[in-house]
């Protein structure tokens, strides 16, 4: 709902229907016939917030209660953002057009760490209080969760509950929490103690953190209702889960407009640089069935003319071929396209290449990660160059004419000959087209070629490793380029001062807090956007604050010391982290969880099953 004094500003920005909403499916409710407001926050602009599938979630699940409504508000842009506070207009909930202080709950979804200062960015906007200890009331109460708050430290000033895990279960049990405390006139620290005794839920406030001499932390000591650590939250049966029936259709093009459908969480193959594939662990998945079900139900409900098939590795689903057999019953004669992201060199069949064969051919997109075999075994990829030389050859003969290779730079142990062999590994790739005799005639092939900058990452085998520095990573950069001698091949690589801040966020303390808040209180916001990142920034609260970046993202960690978020329980056990390091710098891979299990610990968080397990 668009509000009087917002309507005069919108033909003055860029975008007006991100600020307008009344969008096709979403949900709008009387106020004064719930008993809760859930704000849900997206720290990034609207074309972002809106493609992501834990909003449509989360959305779909609290707006299915009675007693309890739940509204999208998004960062506002920069031109919309200037007009908003000339004009004293505050950042508003999309359904209703009341401001964020109004809600009872505000949730973030915190999914990289570059949107932080978007974090106190939005509060700010929204007549929040930004730092925790100046919010006295019961409400609102700030929330966050998403895969960052695996190491939620750096943010915990702002925070008042961090909620680890998935959020399905736990976001109900918290909204009837909060109902029972207002009706009861509760004060703000009652509910937190009582907050604090649900499984999942972390308090960040009743743990006193004691530090070294030298600045690593000494002890976390948990204080009034709170566990020694908080175990996350997951969500056992996928197929009984809340899925929603329909997305809400957004006027302007976004970054993904197509039907999601997620088919599985976490991941079998243990590739030691992945976050998500230890954090998302032990594995569930979805019935073909049940996937075909609700994919046909949201194209019904949006119109999309695309289903995009969700999870870290598509291809790795046991029912793939009979759930794309399902789709495409319905889905080609619809004229609906069917995308499958996320495939693995390794398992690219020739079944699956006929059923993509159906559908519409854009560029197929792998990750072999690492240009050479050594490195590839050390990050434990199991991925050989066969492999990749085999899928590339089948995508070349179906009839593609481009394939993206997504590798990262910066890895541990990695030299120059692995630099190098990342241009000598694209262009076999390139070569191998011209070798086919079945490629179609007539077409230019192009191999684009896409470097990350490795982020060490906490609850991975690597949260021990230095990252590499800016100086190091450009110099690779240099003789990655100097290494490409093909037209056809394209090589483009991320800013490597961004992913410095990214590797100190990720696996800072709470000393951080005050560096974000400065940079914030000096204009830091949208910082993952190269037209907004002011790197002097940070550097200037770093110095204000008597901290380095270098402490956070270039020193090497011992086995013993302890870590912010070790307060975390995730399922990993640290001896298995430890010993996949050990395994990294000798090169020796560790077979998928599907050909042996090894122990990891996952399936304690779901009565010690594990779907991936050899039944």
């Amino acid at each position: 709902m668009v509000k009087k004094e917002v309507e005069p500003l919108l033909n003055k920005v860029q975008k007006p229907a991100r600020y307008t909403g009344g969008e096709l499916n979403s949900v709008v409710k009387d106020k004064n016939s719930v008993k809760l407001r859930y704000a849900f926050c997206f720290p990034d602009s609207y074309e972002i917030g809106m493609s992501h599938l834990g909003l449509k979630i989360l959305y779909s699940l609290v707006n299915a209660r009675d007693d309890a409504w739940c509204e999208r508000v998004f960062a506002p842009w920069n031109d919309m953002e200037k007009l908003m506070r000339e004009n004293g207009v505050k950042l508003y909930g999309l359904e209703s057009g009341d401001p964020l202080c109004d809600f009872d709950l505000i949730g973030f979804t915190m999914q990289y760490e570059l949107s932080y200062t978007n974090v106190l960015n939005m509060l700010d906007l929204g007549s929040v209080p930004v730092l925790k200890k100046d919010r006295k009331s019961l409400t609102p109460i700030v929330v966050a969760g998403g895969p960052c708050v695996c190491n939620a430290e750096p943010i915990t000033d702002f925070i008042d509950i961090v909620l680890p895990g998935e959020g399905e279960e736990v976001t109900n049990e918290l909204i009837d929490l909060l109902i029972e405390h207002k009706e009861k006139g509760s004060s703000r620290l009652d509910f937190l103690r009582q907050a604090a005794k649900i499984d999942g839920v972390y308090i960040p406030e009743f743990y006193d953190v004691q530090y070294n001499g030298d600045g690593t932390v000494k002890e976390y000591k948990n204080l009034e209702t709170a566990p020694k650590t908080v175990k996350k939250r997951i969500v056992s049966d996928l197929n009984n889960a809340h899925y929603p029936e329909k997305f809400v259709v957004p006027f302007i093009e976004t970054v993904q407009d197509r039907t999601i459908g997620e088919v599985f969480r976490g991941c079998i193959r243990g590739c030691r640089f992945c976050q998500a594939g230890f954090i998302y662990r032990p594995i569930r998945e979805k019935s073909a069935d049940t996937i075909d079900r609700q994919c046909h139900l949201i194209s019904d409900a949006t119109g999309y003319e695309e289903v995009s098939l969700c999870s870290l590795s598509t291809s790795d689903y046991s029912q793939i071929e009979t759930l794309i057999q399902k789709l495409f019953k319905w889905a080609l004669p619809e004229k609906i396209n069917v995308a499958l992201p996320s495939l693995r060199v390794d398992n690219f069949s020739d079944e699956l290449l006929n059923e993509l064969k159906k559908i519409r051919r854009s560029g197929l997109t792998f990750a072999p990660e690492a240009g050479t075999q050594r490195l590839r075994d050390a990050i434990n990829k199991n991925v050989t160059e066969e492999d990749v030389i085999r899928t590339a050859s089948m995508a070349w003969s179906g009839g593609w004419s481009s394939i993206k290779l997504y590798f990262m730079m910066g890895l541990p142990t990695e030299t120059m000959d692995d630099i190098k062999g990342i241009a000598d590994l694209s262009q076999k790739v390139l070569d191998i087209y011209y070798q086919n005799p079945e490629r179609q005639k007539g077409k230019t092939p192009s191999v684009s070629v896409s470097c990350a900058s490795f982020v060490p990452k906490p609850f991975t085998p690597f949260q021990w490793e230095p990252q590499d520095t800016p100086e190091s990573l450009t110099e690779k950069q240099k003789h990655l380029l100097s290494s490409v001698h093909s037209r056809k091949i394209s090589v483009s690589y991320h800013e490597s001062k961004t992913s410095v801040l990214e590797g100190v966020l990720a696996r800072g303390d709470r000393r951080l807090g005050k560096v974000i808040y400065k940079a914030w209180q000096k204009g830091s916001k949208f910082d993952s956007w190269d037209e907004f990142f002011n790197f002097e920034n940070w550097l200037e609260a770093f110095d204000e604050c008597g901290l380095t970046p270098e402490f956070y993202a270039n020193r090497i960690r011992n086995y013993d010391e302890i870590f912010p978020w070790d307060v975390m329980d995730y399922g990993i056990r640290k001896d298995f982290l430890i010993e996949e390091n050990k395994k990294a710098h000798k090169s020796e891979t560790t077979p998928n969880c599907r050909v042996k299990c090894s122990a990891c610990g996952a399936n304690k968080l779901n009565g010690g099953k594990c779907d991936a397990r050899t039944k």
